[in-house]
């Protein structure tokens, strides 16, 4: 038997908490050791275990979620007939697996008692005569999965449709059927003469069977490793079942248990935080950006000023842009470290994942074409639809609908993103771009690229060759996330299995997970929270998202605690208790264990194929997930309260450069006055703090100011400012001009808008604080004065021992530096001059960057 493990290097053990692998302590893992105290105890391990590691022994039902039962194991439901529904739909499932061709698949259907029942015998000619076999096929699984009722919209009229349209046997739903098939009937005859006579009624009809054809055919594509439409149906009410038992299935392991999982933590280990943060910008040419960005961000309560027209939550315009053109600005900044460091330009290939929901996909596709791709090629961009789901009702499993030939559809989580990025080539995609692994991070996080904390956990990933890595910090006491956890396993085998994993928020009294105390003021000590901000190696996610069973859709789950809210066939808003089934992309992490023929002692985490760095919250998490309402007391998840935690970074930032800032105080002063201060500074002055600080040096911003830096190429020296100072330029990182195809791409580091500002007080009105219309998290806000500098190309600004009191406008042309002089008599005066052509690219200055160690330094060159 293997010796016992030698302990890992220092800066690979950090530990999130004062104890090691501290022993769950929650209620309900208190009750689960009284039942269990009799069961045996696991054979000894040849490394004793620390004190700290839990001892507990378990066989409780621990398995990731309400998992689904294959067919040979069905699960004991205390409803009748969902359980016999699960069966008849399984032996569908099975015959549907043992036809190849189509032909053979069309035959198994029509062996199927309710597709008889509703199409008649010999059904693949008369009424579907018009229709391909492929679209008789998916109309079929419609019916054989017990939903003929999305084809009647009679169904729905009387309003009690929902509670009578599933008893399909007998009774007036005969007629009901009868009626469904003749509506049916009748499409399928325009169909079939549209070449000929098509009036505008049948047009409308058409498109509804044409969508709902599609929506069958993306289900049946997307759900093929779990059997299509019958599978999904299957799954969905195994899980409703099992939440209706309120049980789980047993484990198949001997033992186990979580505990909260060590890392690198950024706060304590600064000089390796920076080496790892150093890795990420040297490896950024081997890394992609994926955003999964389908989502609907109902709780954003998103419209259209103009249409009315609800919108998805990247088109959010927070801090004076959309949220998906944070993300790119922030990607950007990293690229441009980059090529400050190593001079070679870098543009990174960026997969998104959209939906149809509130034409998601056409709306990201708009903002990149508007910003024509972000100066970066569209060859660089991959945008892939995920499929909406049926929504299933909570007491049944049928489901909801909109009207005839409508079901409500929803994205299935984020989880889909792994098989549908197989399935649509995203990932041969990022190798032919030379990519190995990719950051991932979800559009309402706007502070996840702050500091170091991404960074530095791409290079850890790259450096040491792990699989999937998590970017966490603490808990907040009632927020709706899930945890990151060590889970540690015995086999029946025997084998010891480790892996750090997530338990979602809806799975916690379920595993017992406590919620966060305070011990000292700290949070650490209780299970981290988990972020989705993940890096993932790229041919390890491949080889999950290919699978062709259940395991290619991680984490899922059928969360029925929401009201799902939908349009009824007259166009009012509904709600009824259901839900979809739902995967989760953090949960592909329970496919990476590791396994050892003995239990682990300390240290396990640094040598897992998963991985963890930790950081202070604000840095790594805070979201624009919903809109404030006026009975709120908390402004967790809103756009407001995530203003603050940048205004409180920007404050953190700023001290450390000598500068004073008014503090940023607790949230609740903000509903009554609004932040203390607006300050927002391009990423590209950074991103790393480190960077940052040599380019801010003292000074103070006065309660009530406003500044916003929107150039890299920057100094501030002992500036006083007490009202608004913006700084805007065209060229931010450089400069963007056409290709050879016409395309827009950015050059960085050329032709940029610089300016330098030394010993510089400015005084003015600023912000009209009293304005009702101000919206801050928007930047949307109304000045009685202010100081604006406008960069257009790479014009140069400079001020140096000088006033400026009131409002100015100092605009400087392309290929100019503008300086301005104080002058007794009238204040100062501004002079402007050509810059000249040998220093037209470079600048009369730029600031030079080299690597020190694990630090960067910055070297001003003066031309």
């Amino acid at each position: 038997m293997a010796s016992p493990r030698a302990l890992p290097p220092p800066h690979l053990r950090l530990d999130l908490c004062s104890s090691r692998l501290p022993p769950l302590r929650s209620p309900g893992c208190r009750r689960r050791r009284r039942l269990l105290s009799a069961l045996p105890s696991p054979s000894p391990s040849p490394s004793p275990s620390p004190a700290s590691r839990s001892q507990s022994v378990s066989t409780a039902p621990v398995e990731r979620g309400v998992g689904p039962t294959t067919s040979r194991e069905q699960p004991r439901s205390s409803d009748p007939a969902l359980a016999a529904e699960v069966a008849r739909l399984s032996a569908v499932r099975a015959r549907l697996r043992g036809a190849l061709a189509l032909g053979d698949k069309l035959r198994a259907l029509d062996a199927e008692p309710r597709v008889v029942e509703f199409f008649g015998e010999g059904s693949n000619g008369g009424v579907l005569g018009a229709l391909e076999p492929r679209e008789v096929f998916l109309l079929k699984c419609l019916v054989a999965a017990g939903q003929e009722h999305v084809l009647g919209a009679e169904l729905d009229w009387d309003g009690s449709s929902q509670e009578h349209h599933h008893h399909h046997n007998g009774g007036s739903n005969g007629s009901a059927l009868r009626q469904a098939l003749y509506s049916l009937a009748g499409l399928v005859g325009k169909w079939s003469s549209e070449g000929v006579v098509e009036s505008e009624t049948g047009s409308g009809d058409m498109e509804l069977l044409r969508r709902l054809l599609k929506f069958l055919g993306d289900i049946d594509e997307f759900y093929d490793c779990i059997g299509g439409i019958i599978g999904y149906q299957i799954m969905a009410l195994e899980l409703l079942s099992a939440s209706k038992d309120r049980k789980h299935r047993p484990s198949k392991d001997k033992f186990i248990d979580f505990h909260v999982p060590s890392g690198l933590n950024l706060l304590e280990d600064t000089e390796y935080a920076s080496q790892a943060a150093l890795w990420g910008i040297e490896g950024l040419p081997e890394l992609g950006e994926i955003y999964p960005i389908g989502g609907a961000g109902d709780r954003l309560g998103l419209v259209d000023s103009d249409t009315g027209e609800s919108l998805p939550a990247a088109l959010l315009p927070y801090c004076g842009r959309s949220l998906l053109e944070g993300l790119i600005r922030d990607l950007q900044a990293r690229e441009f470290l980059h090529f400050k460091i190593f001079g070679k330009q870098c543009i990174t290939p960026v997969a998104i994942m959209t939906s149809s929901v509130k034409d998601n996909h056409e709306h990201i596709t708009a903002i990149c074409e508007r910003l024509e791709w972000f100066g970066r090629g569209r060859e660089n961009f991959r945008l892939f639809e995920q499929p909406l789901v049926p929504v299933v009702n909570a007491k049944d499993g049928k489901w909801l609908t909109s009207g005839t030939l409508f079901p409500v559809g929803k994205p299935g989580g984020h989880g889909a993103i792994w098989k549908l990025a197989c399935d649509r080539g995203i990932f041969q995609w990022l190798y032919q771009n030379g990519r190995k692994g990719a950051t991932v991070r979800q559009v309402s996080n706007v502070v996840a690229a702050t500091d170091l904390t991404l960074m530095a956990l791409a290079g850890m990933g790259l450096r040491h060759d792990k699989k999937l890595g998590f970017a966490s910090c603490e808990r907040r006491t009632g927020a709706t996330e899930g945890v990151n956890v060590l889970i540690e396993k015995e086999r029946q085998d025997g084998q010891w299995a480790y892996g750090i994993t997530c338990i979602e928020y809806t799975e916690f009294e379920k595993y017992g997970i406590p919620e966060p105390t305070v011990t000292n003021g700290s949070f650490q000590a209780s299970y981290p929270a988990n972020t989705n901000i993940l890096y993932v190696d790229l041919q390890a996610a491949e080889e999950v998202g290919s699978r062709k069973n259940a395991s290619c859709l991680p984490g899922m789950v059928l969360n029925l605690k929401k009201a799902v809210s939908y349009l009824d066939h007259l166009g009012f808003e509904c709600s009824a208790a259901g839900g979809r089934l739902e995967c989760t992309m953090q949960n592909i992490a329970d496919n990476f264990m590791n396994s050892y023929n003995y239990r682990c002692s300390k240290g396990v985490e640094s040598d897992l194929d998963t991985f963890i760095v930790y950081n202070e919250r604000k840095k790594v998490t805070s979201s624009a997930k919903r809109k404030l309402k006026s009975e709120d007391v908390s402004l967790h998840q809103t756009p407001e309260g995530s203003l603050l935690d940048i205004m409180r970074n920007a404050y953190d930032l700023l001290s450390s450069c000598n500068v004073k800032v008014p503090k940023v105080k607790d949230n609740s002063e903000y509903l009554c006055s609004g932040p203390p201060f607006l300050i927002f500074l391009h990423p590209a002055l950074g991103p790393f703090w480190d960077i940052m600080r040599q380019k801010f040096v003292g000074g103070s911003v006065s309660q009530g100011s406003e500044l916003q830096i929107e150039v890299a190429e920057f100094l501030w020296k002992d500036v006083e400012l007490d009202g608004s100072l913006i700084v805007l330029a065209d060229n931010i990182m450089g400069l963007t001009k056409k290709n050879n195809t016409g395309e827009q791409i950015m050059h960085y580091g050329t032709r940029c808008g610089r300016c330098k500002l030394r010993s510089v007080k400015i005084v003015n009105e600023g912000i009209n604080w009293s304005s009702a219309n101000n919206v801050y998290w928007k930047h949307d806000v109304e000045r009685s004065e202010s100081v604006k500098i406008i960069l257009h190309g790479n014009a140069e600004f400079e001020a140096k021992d000088v006033v400026l009191q009131g409002n100015h406008i100092f605009e400087v042309p392309s290929g100019h530096r503008m300086r301005i002089i104080q002058e007794a008599a009238a204040g100062f005066v501004v002079k402007l001059d050509p810059i000249s052509e040998e220093v037209m690219d470079s600048g009369t200055w730029y600031w030079k960057y080299a690597v020190d160690g694990a630090h960067v330094k910055l070297e001003m060159v003066e031309l």
